[in-house]
């Protein structure tokens, strides 16, 4: 009996759990929709279940589907694996480099390294992700990500290779308009209780979630970047701790409020990480010039 489950299938689904609907995985694929649909039809078929709730208007995995998506990304990966080391074989560089940069991470130095090394004219794929907390460590414990720039938190041990590159400082900020600016003196925590925080969700897939500069308050508002979390406070939405070297343009500017809080909130290391087994010219090259760079911290 033939496997029902193609490479071609499982792109097509990862595509559309990734960007929410078939149109726009079809245009991330350069593909017509209608060619996405009748693969993930024929899928559906061939499997005897439906992978898609349909009644819904964003396109959301049926049990069914989630199965399906966890364990063909696994194999998604490895035929990445496969392909690179073929690759290699024949001229020792990778078909593609996948980099992970934590939000707090300035994405201009990564561009300027990029820039440098597209000059030495290798047809190398680059993927940048975007990590956030913990999934710095989890983009390398799953393998969808070769280095990261920004992993923070308690190192495993053994597994990678690892250069810190910085410390960050936090501190505690407010819009100028928020309540708590008025506050004179240090800001207790059950002062805090009555105010939304702005936190950044972390983005681990596999390994347990971490919480980082969380405190009681009336409403947690999550988002998935740092620059969302400077925005949101910046307008008044909710309170937090934020990396100085972030803010610090908004505080001399008074878009934001500096103010001194009695919840501890020590500096943070942070790494670039990456696995010892791993092995390329592109990878190499990466690991040379990501710890020399200036990241700004």
């Amino acid at each position: 009996m033939q496997n029902p489950i193609t490479i071609d299938a499982l792109r097509a689904l990862d595509a559309i759990e990734r960007k929410g609907s078939f149109a726009a995985a079809a245009a991330s694929l350069y593909r017509v929709p209608s060619a996405l649909t009748y693969t993930i039809k024929k899928l559906e078929d061939d499997m005897g279940t439906a992978l898609f709730d349909r009644t819904k208007q964003k396109a959301q995995l049926t049990p069914a589907g989630k199965i399906v998506l966890e364990q063909g990304r696994q194999i998604l990966l490895a035929t990445n694996r496969l392909v690179d080391s073929v690759q290699q074989l024949e001229s020792g560089w990778e078909t593609e480099i996948r980099l992970s940069r934590d939000t707090v991470i300035p994405q201009g130095v990564l561009f300027q390294l990029i820039e440098q090394f597209n000059q030495l004219e290798h047809s190398v794929d680059i993927s940048v992700d975007v990590e956030a907390v913990g999934g710095g460590w989890d983009a390398l414990h799953s393998r969808r990500a070769d280095i990261v720039i920004g992993a923070s938190g308690e190192l495993p041990r053994g597994v990678f290779q690892t250069h810190k590159i910085g410390e960050i400082e936090f501190v505690f900020a407010v819009a100028p308009h928020h309540p708590l600016a008025f506050v004179d003196g240090i800001l207790e925590a059950d002062k805090l209780t009555d105010y939304a925080s702005v936190v950044v969700a972390d983005t681990s897939q596999l390994l347990p979630t971490r919480s980082s500069g969380m405190f009681n308050s009336k409403q947690v508002i999550r988002v998935n970047t740092m620059e969302t979390k400077i925005a949101a406070q910046r307008q008044g939405l909710g309170i937090g701790f934020l990396p100085r070297h972030m803010v610090q343009c908004y505080f001399d500017s008074g878009e934001l409020i500096e103010k001194s809080c009695s919840i501890p909130r020590p500096n943070q290391s942070l790494y670039i990480a990456w696995h010892k087994d791993h092995q390329g010219r592109a990878f190499d090259w990466f690991v040379d010039h990501l710890p020399k760079a200036d990241w700004g911290l």
